[in-house]
């Protein structure tokens, strides 16, 4: 007869047996649904909780892998499988990556994952955040003459500049690649790495130009340090609450040489426009050949968008400054389109912000013109345009604009105005029904320069130009453009965000009035970069010093208007909540967390409860949401390397649950092979889904 402890032994060697070999006896008595794949995630210390386990196929056309997080049992259950041969294997915190086991749907399978070996091993997979605030930033006497000081060096380095355009602290970014050859010293080793490509002048002119140089000693500092065995000091917490219920599922399209920078696939006014439907891609700098994917069926195409004029500029012409290490002297950007943006309406016809044609202004824009616009302010360029593509008819029509175009949103009102950013001291809008109706351009559109009410009469009268001494009962323009866009949908006022200069502001723009008011961000807040808005009128935005900002019109308590309503006359509708993430190695207090652009699920369309603000979690690969107060961090652990920029929410199926909604983002910088893979790595569409519990089918 055996012992008591001969049994437990023989029942923990056959329970290690079919971990071993892969198959599992959890959730057995249960049962299996034909579409999932279910088990557990156990290691040498027990059940573990909070890891990812990921099942791919390579068995579509685009990538495909869906993620999901055991529960506090080590549990999991990956749900809603398309047929197919799949490897399932987990990642995790302070964990080696276990081995990939071939499964199918319908599979009961247990895994077996080992504790890192080492500090090292364990950092590979932590977030690009953990390696980025090993840095050291420089002391304020040696970035005084900058503007802002250190705050602004860290904007430009942050998300203004660098992380505006990819990641830091990546593997890619924390190492020197060997292909870019010999150097003396770390120092001229980076100084030739930010002169790689086509994009090589606006780095080195953002390192050498704007930030005098300063950056180089410090980045071949952080890259020596790595290169010795240095690892983060800070460690991540594993996914918890919340975090354990997201289902992500991860699709590639496009191609290896070019990038996506928004996305979109619904009516941001109506999220069930567009249900199960196509979704629509922006590459700006890089191609012409815009990117549609059919989530449906794991399919992606192109469509090639044209330009009116053939002396429309090209990309392609770009320079090469100094070879890239991964794609040498060739120029793999090529586009005359430059889109920046698309946008659906409620037919679903979808708008992009793109050129059509050289920047000289026909005359219409011009003085001398008798369009309304054009009377009171008139306009001599456009660097990009707008174009709208009719997906039944495959047409692809011109939008010529006097005013220049970033972003764009349509408004909640008669004419489903289409408003847009970018339009260099003015603000620009397209009445989309007057458009469709006549194809007359030039009487569907319409722009204003921003111009502060300084008199606080209420009315928009003669105005003084910027830098000019300020004229008794004058107005006073602004020298100032909206980077984000966003029409309130509570009074129809229009909001942007001011971009690129220190510390940043928002403005708001009143149609009827054609008056505006700014609001600058006060310390500790600086560097706004992208925002949204919630149906309340709040103004959530992005910030470099490592915060999401709220700005609450109605908590302010002075004049709005008038002379004195300048800009700093209402810190008291500031509120800041600190991102997720350590800080710099000799800025402690401020996350390294650098958002590039925040979206407000206005309508629930993530699960997570209305006017939600989402901010991209640039240095996390993925997205912080703002939940009753703490921040649900939704993090893409494979491939490593997920940059967002834009995002948005569609319901599929209202009566369908948690899965008839859900968060689409397409991976938006401009290094798709910085990402785990490498070269030949294509821009990555995901899909966040929130499920009530992690076990939830």
């Amino acid at each position: 007869m055996n012992s008591p402890k001969l049994n437990c032994i023989i029942a923990s060697l056959v329970a290690l047996a079919g971990c071993l070999t892969g198959k599992g006896v959890a959730f057995a008595e249960a049962g299996v649904a034909g579409d999932e794949i279910r088990g557990a995630v156990k290691s040498a210390h027990g059940a573990e909780a909070g890891v990812w386990v990921i099942a791919e196929t390579q068995d579509f056309q685009t990538r495909f892998a869906k993620i999901v997080v055991t529960d506090e049992a080590g549990r999991y259950l990956i749900p809603d499988l398309p047929k197919a041969k799949y490897r399932v294997w987990v990642r995790g915190y302070g964990l080696a990556d276990s081995p990939k086991t071939d499964a199918t749907p319908g599979d009961a399978l247990n895994l077996t994952v080992l504790a890192a070996p080492d500090a090292a091993t364990a950092a590979k997979t932590y977030p690009a955040a953990y390696w980025y605030a090993m840095m050291k930033i420089p002391e304020e006497a040696q970035v005084a003459t900058l503007a802002g000081g250190r705050n602004g060096y860290l904007m430009w380095m942050k998300n203004m500049g660098c992380v505006g355009c990819h990641q830091l602290g990546n593997l890619a970014t924390r190492t020197i690649p060997k292909s870019l050859g010999p150097s003396k010293t770390s120092e001229e080793a980076w100084l030739r790495r930010l002169q790689s490509g086509q994009a090589g002048g606006q780095m080195i002119n953002i390192v050498q130009g704007t930030l005098a140089g300063i950056p180089i000693h410090y980045l071949a500092d952080w890259t020596d340090r790595i290169a010795a065995g240095e690892v983060p000091a800070a460690q991540p917490q594993r996914p918890s609450g919340i975090e354990r219920n997201i289902v992500a599922t991860v699709r590639d399209w496009s191609d290896g040489k070019a990038y996506l920078h928004d996305l979109s696939g619904t009516d941001r006014r109506d999220p069930s426009v567009n249900a199960n439907g196509l979704l629509y891609g922006a590459p700006e700098l890089s191609t012409d050949n815009f990117p549609i994917l059919d989530p449906q069926h794991n399919t992606a195409t192109t469509f090639k968008a044209l330009v009116r004029d053939a002396d429309t500029p090209t990309t392609h012409d770009d320079p090469v400054i100094q070879p890239s290490p991964y794609w040498g002297e060739e120029r793999i950007w090529d586009s005359r389109a430059v889109a920046h943006n698309p946008m659906l309406d409620r037919s679903g016809r979808v708008w992009y912000t793109a050129r059509i044609r050289a920047a000289a202004n026909p005359a219409f824009c011009k003085q001398g013109s008798t369009h309304p616009s054009a009377m009171a302010f008139p306009l001599n360029t456009s660097d990009r345009q707008l174009a709208m593509y009719e997906p039944k008819s495959g047409k692809y029509i011109f939008v010529d604009t006097c005013f220049g175009t970033h972003h764009l949103q349509f408004s909640e009102d008669a004419s489903d105005t289409l408003w847009t950013s970018g339009g260099r001291d003015a603000v620009g809008w397209l009445d989309t029904k007057k458009f469709i109706s006549t194809g007359d351009a030039a009487a569907s559109q319409g722009w204003a320069p921003l111009v502060l009410d300084a008199n606080g009469n209420g009315k928009l009268d003669a105005w003084t130009e910027p830098g000019q001494p300020a004229k008794p009962g004058s107005d006073q323009r602004l020298a100032a453009s909206f980077y984000a866009v966003m029409p309130n949908p509570a009074d129809g006022r229009v909001w942007g965000s001011v971009a690129f200069r220190y510390p940043g502001a928002l403005i708001r723009f009143d149609p009827r009035t054609r008056l505006s008011e700014i609001y600058n961000v006060p310390a500790p807040g600086f560097g706004v970069r992208g925002a949204d808005i919630d149906r309340s009128g709040v103004v959530w935005v992005s910030l470099a010093s490592g915060d999401l900002g709220e700005f609450d019109r109605r908590k302010c308590k002075g004049p709005l208007n008038g002379p004195a309503a300048t800009g700093d006359h209402c810190p008291e509708g500031w509120s800041f909540h600190r991102l997720p993430g350590p800080g710099f190695v000799n800025v402690p207090q401020m996350s390294v967390e650098s958002s590039y652009y925040t979206w407000v699920d206005q309508h629930n369309t993530l699960g997570l409860g209305a006017n939600v603000p989402i901010a991209t979690g640039n240095l996390f690969d993925g997205v912080h949401a703002l939940v009753d107060g703490k921040f649900v961090t939704l993090r893409i652990p494979y491939p490593l390397g997920f940059y967002a920029k834009g995002l948005e929410g569609r319901i599929d199926d209202a009566a369908g649950g948690w899965k008839g909604r859900g968060l689409w983002i397409t991976s938006g910088d401009r290094t798709p092979w910085h990402k785990e893979g490498g070269k030949g790595m294509k821009p990555l569409v995901v899909h966040f889904q929130v499920r009530p519990s992690p076990l939830a089918d």
